[in-house]
């Protein structure tokens, strides 16, 4: 399995400025699909208690824009779990353009959403769901392995020797 989920995208026309580039706001667009298309795939109970009582509020989102594609580009938009609390959702995205076989990130991203249930009128924070908690477990960001005591106290002399 990936270490992340992926959703394929070919830019359009009307994804386009008068330059010929990628508008910025399509990015986080892709972000939104990119993280629907990940509870249809993996969690569609959770699509269920979306009609009912539960909301994904999107509290921020964010992309930093590395290199520009444009109409007909394919690009790989690969979402990751950033951080996972009672509440919240942290994911992160990469944008990696696909052409002749090579790949190039061209953005990365990062949005957070708070899970809450209720009315319209009236919402509280709510645990995030058990069946969208499973799916996501697989796509959460490592943390680098830590050092053994061996590789962290190794002495390194610096400098002319005596």
């Amino acid at each position: 399995m990936k270490s992340y989920y992926e959703y394929r995208h070919i830019v359009s026309f009307e994804e386009t400025n008068l330059v010929g580039n990628v508008y910025y706001v399509n990015y986080l667009r892709w972000q939104g699909r990119c993280r629907e298309l990940f509870l249809l795939d993996h969690a569609p109970d959770v699509l269920i208690e979306l009609r009912d009582d539960l909301k994904l509020f999107t509290l921020s989102a964010e992309c930093e824009y590395l290199a520009e594609i444009s109409a007909f580009d394919q690009v790989s938009i690969r979402m990751r779990l950033e951080e996972l609390t009672q509440t919240q959702i942290a994911f992160a995205f990469d944008y990696v353009s696909l052409a002749d076989g090579m790949e190039q990130l061209v953005a990365r991203g990062r949005q957070r959403v708070a899970c809450m249930r209720g009315t319209a009128g009236e919402v509280t924070p709510a645990r995030v769901p058990e069946s969208l908690r499973a799916a996501l477990e697989g796509y959460a960001i490592k943390a680098p392995p830590p050092m053994s005591r061996a590789e962290g106290s190794a002495r390194v002399r610096v400098g002319p020797t005596p």
